[in-house]
């Protein structure tokens, strides 16, 4: 080592450096969470639907789309969806309310992406940018090609296409059934359906002399239903579309298509695959999968930077032809008469070439065990005729506890036919009114019955559910899905709630929860539940008067959870509180948290009751949950 002292100038170089490296340390440190920050920040995504989140075929391909987004995207996602809806009335009405929606709802914090989903939501959002999205990139898919608006492209957009090809199809259907004489052709009435309409009869026009066509646009559906169980021999059925009727009724296009099947006598065949599976016979047919994947690969492309209109992709044909083996069946359909390359799907093989080696072995065992079973017969008999009477015990129990619960309903049953009830008289009185002048405004007529129906229908519901919960029936045990059966129990009590100005508040599990039970029964251990609440949070005089309802999964049970704002419950009664004949309320008899409790456990489930940190009670039950 050398003996020499260092400089003033290497030291003051060296006192730099070394301040230097801790401005550069100290950059690192408070640049680091910002850059995980901004990467962990989710990815807004608005999904405009044309028709309704739930209406077909479009819905299929918008979950289908939701599902491999969330799958696939490399960053967190925020998925925010909403209807456009005018697309499925003669009449939409103004889109300004709609368009002033959205402009408030996102001013300042559009979405990253635009996603419109069918040719009314793409035009919609089209005509709309400048208001809404300016500078915001849209993917227009799930759009037919000869609706998409060429001219409002711009470099911010990218357009995922389909072709309609219908002239494949009626070929497909005359292939399959070559004997085919008469093709009935079930579309609706709307402004897109009539589009269409005159689309497939331009395409039908190579058809003429090989077969007939018949149109059911200006038909009611009924009336088509009516001509579609008498139809004559050899016809078929081809599915289009049916959002409005020609009645100017409007139909949610898979319930319509599931009425039409139930009284058809012919076969249907359809283009569209979300109506494949248990509804048409198939044929060649527009691939959800095949949509799917270019409208994700477009939206991560452009949340990785990439101008959509650098993006070209070919309108989407149909796929290979697929067919329904169960319909195939059904109708007489020879496989041999299928076209080359077809798919057959929901084959179901024989039971004996399924299990031909366990059905073998089954029959051994039962030989070998006959003389067992024998001997538990009688046993078995015993213990079935004991578990009868029990449940019967238990729901004549439950049945005379679910009349208590009832008079405690008795005011909120009164205000919720009141008013339904009310409103059907005032406009019966006005509609008979306009009927009297000389000209009567028959829209403003059609509106009014349609309020009389809703109003009738409204009332219907809150007698169906006072009757559900009367009806004294046996212990029955079924699957059901324990979000719904909650929330009857929760619409049922909310009138309740409302009269004493408690705010019963329900928050379901975000997954579905099936367990095996009866509904009624678990629907009195809710409305026992949350009356007790009620009761409890009144006499206390609470200023926070609210009760909290929620299902949830806990590894494998489905819980349900009842917490109040009330005075809770003394650490003395706790233990005692599901014993019968004990109760804290001045004239009750013990016996409803009993019934509960014998309920739950009936289930295969359990129980607790435990006082909640800040206030009030809180009532756990958990039940097995059925995978």
């Amino acid at each position: 080592m050398s003996g020499r002292v260092p400089s003033a100038a290497g030291a003051s170089y060296g006192r730099a450096a070394c301040l230097a490296a801790c401005l550069l340390a100290c950059l690192v440190v408070v640049s680091a969470p910002a850059m995980g920050a901004e990467r962990s920040a989710p990815k807004r995504i608005l999904l405009l639907h044309s028709f309704g989140r739930d209406f077909r075929p479009w819905s299929e391909y918008a979950l289908s789309i939701k599902a491999a987004l969330e799958q696939q995207a490399q960053w967190p996602l925020e998925v925010q969806e909403h209807t456009l809806l005018t697309a499925r009335f003669n009449n939409p009405g103004p889109e300004e309310p709609f368009v002033n929606y959205l402009r408030s709802l996102y001013a300042g914090v559009p979405p990253d992406v635009v996603v419109s989903i069918g040719a009314p939501a793409a035009r919609f959002v089209q005509k709309y940018r400048d208001q809404l999205f300016p500078d915001t990139p849209m993917v227009l898919t799930v759009v037919e090609e000869r609706l998409v608006n060429r001219s409002d492209l711009t470099d911010n957009d990218t357009v995922i296409s389909v072709r309609n090809n219908f002239t494949a199809a009626f070929n497909s259907v005359l292939k399959v059934l070559p004997e085919t004489k008469t093709i009935a052709v079930v579309i609706g009435a709307s402004r897109l359906e009539k589009f269409w309409l005159d689309e497939i009869k331009r395409e039908t026009a190579p058809f003429e002399g090989r077969v007939a066509f018949v149109w059911y646009n200006e038909l009611s559906f009924d009336e088509i239903l009516k001509r579609a169980s008498v139809l004559p021999p050899h016809t078929v059925l081809f599915w289009g579309l049916m959002s409005v009727d020609g009645a100017g009724i409007v139909h949610e296009s898979d319930l319509a298509l599931r009425s039409l099947r139930a009284v058809a006598n012919a076969p249907i065949f359809s283009y569209q695959e979300p109506f494949f599976n248990g509804y048409t016979v198939g044929g060649p047919m527009h691939s959800i999968g095949a949509t799917t994947t270019k409208t994700v690969e477009a939206v991560i492309r452009i949340l990785a930077g990439e101008r959509p209109g650098t993006m070209k992709f070919e309108p989407l044909q149909f796929g290979p032809p697929k067919y329904d083996w169960r319909e195939m069946q059904r109708w007489g359909i020879s496989e041999s008469d299928l076209p080359a390359g077809s798919e057959v799907l929901f084959r179901q093989a024989g039971l004996w070439e399924t299990y031909r080696w366990q059905i073998a072995m089954l029959a051994t065992v039962i030989l070998i065990q006959a003389g067992l079973i024998g001997g538990l017969l009688y046993e078995r008999r015993r213990r079935l005729v004991a578990e009868v009477e029990s449940r019967q015990r238990l729901a004549e129990l439950a049945h005379v506890n679910r009349y208590a619960a009832a008079g405690e309903l008795t005011t909120s049953i009164a205000h919720e036919l009141n008013q339904p009830l009310g409103s059907i008289l005032t406009n019966t009185e006005t509609a008979e009114l306009m009927l009297k002048s000389e000209s009567p405004n028959l829209v403003e007529i059609g509106e009014i019955l349609a309020d009389i129906r809703r109003d009738d229908q409204r009332a219907s519901e809150v007698i169906r559910r006072l009757r559900s919960i009367l009806k004294k029936t046996p212990f029955e045990i079924a699957n059901i899905d324990l979000n719904d059966t909650v929330g009857e129990a929760i619409r049922l009590m909310s009138a309740v709630s409302d009269g004493r100005r408690i705010a019963l508040k329900f928050a379901p599990s975000a997954s579905v929860l099936r367990v095996k039970g009866d509904p009624i029964q678990l629907q009195q251990v809710i409305l026992n539940l949350i009356i007790n609440a009620i009761d409890a949070i009144s006499q206390a005089g609470a200023t926070e008067r609210e009760i909290h309802v929620a299902t949830a999964q806990s590894d494998a049970f489905a819980e349900i959870r009842i917490g109040d704002s009330g005075p809770g419950i003394s650490p003395a009664d706790v233990k005692n509180i599901f014993n019968p004949f004990f109760s804290t309320k001045p004239q009750g008899m013990g016996m409803g948290l009993a019934i509960v409790r014998t309920i739950v456990e009936a289930h295969g489930g359990k129980i607790a009751a435990e006082n909640q940190p800040s206030r009030g009670a809180l009532f756990t039950i958990r039940l097995p949950i059925v995978h």
